[in-house]
């Protein structure tokens, strides 16, 4: 079926801006079907798989039915398991960001009743619980079911499979009768059908049948990875690997314009598309892509809908996609034509519970992988680079060159000596910095055992203080702030010691930090005196 944008649903601006934030462009199929439904009142039977957006195909109308003046309990969301009443909690949360007065309560078992009555009695217009405990509230009459205009019985085949039939029907039966129940399920077996006959009224039966959607030449890895150190790592893996042409995937029309700009400011030939371009900026884009002109294309998934460029050898997912389906169609866009490709996944956080309903729905073990350090790169980067040095010395002539080597000979310069300054100008000028010293190479920096210390040139005159610094490290390599050692600030400079096994990445990474709206130089110190 063709999927719907959501400004072409009949949701308010306050949810429109929200599910903007989120970054959904367009409704999947679950919600395309579902929400108009739903909106005008109608009970629902949709048959589902989890990661297919359901949460949103009931919370939207939902939260659109709901009278935020009425302080009075309006909508029940029954769940299997505490963890998924958390998620949806919080995804509607997120939808209801732009709405006043509007509360939602996650109730659950293993945590104390006594704070779900004090936050009840505040006043919550839906509730989002398992079936238990919602039961067990409306038996001690802390839960008053009476002005309930929608019920909704989310993964009801799980609830069902795990012993809650009698539970349901109890909380079933003690809502009013002119109220709306929604019912979504990845199955649809004889005890859910029974519940659908007896409960509900004419119910709309909608089905989102699963594509069965492989792409074996893709490798696919995964990294766990703080959203704050995203670029680094995309960074790295750029520098590792020179690709020739890579996709990157954001959620949002924001992330792409800040990635980037962060991207070229770092000398990468990099462009965007999404949907607010118009089709010449977007023709003028693909162009340039294709040609070879740009090598990293940052897109939307929308904005990207019919792109078919051979030679991707790469496609990263900056940020994991909200679909399952979208993921399938992003890594789809390398190892074209029997080539092979790879696809990068970067998860943060509890996005790691995302990418496990994608392993489940593609039926594909994603590989997770350490995080190339800064160490890494430039090793990587040198042995590729003297690899290419072989090559020509193999494959090229090299008379022009032997002469000109010859010449200095005459001067008393040894052929060793020319070759190495010849790699260090070389290299230098193509930016690989494999030549940063190591941290034996530091010296004697007068730091404890085990660390190197630094010196920074910002101290308390440009209001710098020891968690500015900390905080500026942490940032740009990850580092926790108990792993950074000893800082002394003075007036105009400061000191810091980090572990030795990290002081390259910390030298590498900080180039070009800035603390306090101040760009900083850091260099090894000198002994102490």
């Amino acid at each position: 079926m063709e999927k719907l944008r959501f400004k072409d649903l009949d949701i308010s601006s306050e949810i429109q801006r929200a599910v903007e934030d989120m970054g959904f462009e367009e409704a999947t199929p679950i919600q395309s079907l579902a929400i108009p439904h739903i909106l005008e009142g109608k009970d629902v039977t949709g048959q589902a798989q989890t990661g297919t957006g359901k949460t949103a195909a009931f919370g939207i109308p939902i939260l659109e039915m709901v009278d935020p003046s009425e302080r009075e309990l309006q909508a029940v969301i029954l769940c299997p398991t505490r963890e998924l009443a958390i998620q949806v909690a919080e995804e509607l949360k997120k939808l209801s960001t732009y709405l006043k007065r509007v509360n939602v309560l996650p109730i659950y078992g293993g945590q104390p009743i006594e704070r779900q009555i004090k936050a009840l009695r505040k006043g919550v217009q839906i509730i989002i619980g398992t079936p238990g405990r919602v039961m067990d509230h409306m038996r001690r009459g802390t839960l008053e079911m009476g002005n309930v205009k929608v019920l909704v019985l989310d993964e009801a085949d799980e609830m069902l499979d795990m012993g809650f039939r009698e539970d349901i029907e109890f909380v079933l039966d003690y809502i009013p009768d002119q109220r709306q129940i929604l019912l979504f399920s990845a199955t649809m077996s004889p005890d859910i059908l029974y519940i659908t006959r007896r409960y509900q009224d004419d119910p709309e039966f909608l089905k989102v049948v699963p594509k069965e959607l492989t792409v074996p030449e893709t490798e696919q890895v995964y990294f766990e990875v703080k959203e704050k150190m995203k670029l680094d790592v995309l960074s790295r893996l750029l520098d590792i690997n020179d690709f020739k042409l890579s996709l990157v995937f954001c959620n949002t029309k924001r992330r792409v314009d800040k990635l980037v700009s962060h991207l070229q400011i770092r000398g990468y030939a990099a462009d965007g598309l999404h949907g607010d371009m118009s089709q010449r900026q977007r023709d003028s884009v693909m162009s340039k892509f294709r040609s070879g002109n740009i090598e990293i294309l940052v897109a939307t998934d929308v904005a990207a809908r019919g792109i078919d460029v051979e030679n991707v050898e790469a496609v990263f997912n900056y940020d994991v996609p909200n679909d399952d389906e979208y993921y399938v169609h992003r890594i789809g866009r390398t190892g074209r034509a029997g080539k092979t490709g790879i696809a990068f996944t970067f998860v943060s956080g509890k996005e790691v519970y995302q990418l496990r309903d994608i392993m489940r729905y593609t039926k594909t073990k994603i590989e997770q992988q350490q995080i190339p350090s800064v160490s890494d790169v430039q090793e990587i980067k040198t042995s590729n680079f003297l690899e290419r040095i072989k090559r020509i010395i193999n494959n090229e002539k090299l008379d022009k060159e032997v002469h000109m080597v010859e010449k200095m000979m005459e001067e008393d310069y040894s052929s060793v000596e020319t070759a190495a300054a010849l790699l260090r100008i070389v290299m230098e000028k193509s930016g690989n910095t494999a030549t940063t010293q190591n941290a034996a190479e530091f010296g004697d920096t007068g730091a404890g055992v085990g660390q190197v210390r630094f010196f920074i040139n910002i101290g308390r005159k440009d209001k710098a203080k020891a968690r500015d610094i900390i905080k500026a490290i942490a940032d740009k390599t990850g580092l926790s702030s108990s792993s950074i050692g000893k800082i002394d600030v003075f007036d105009k400079f400061s000191f810091v010691e980090v572990p030795e096994n990290s002081a390259n990445d910390v030298i590498s990474s900080m180039r070009g930090a800035r603390i306090k709206g101040r760009s900083v130089n850091m260099e090894p110190a000198n002994k102490r005196s």
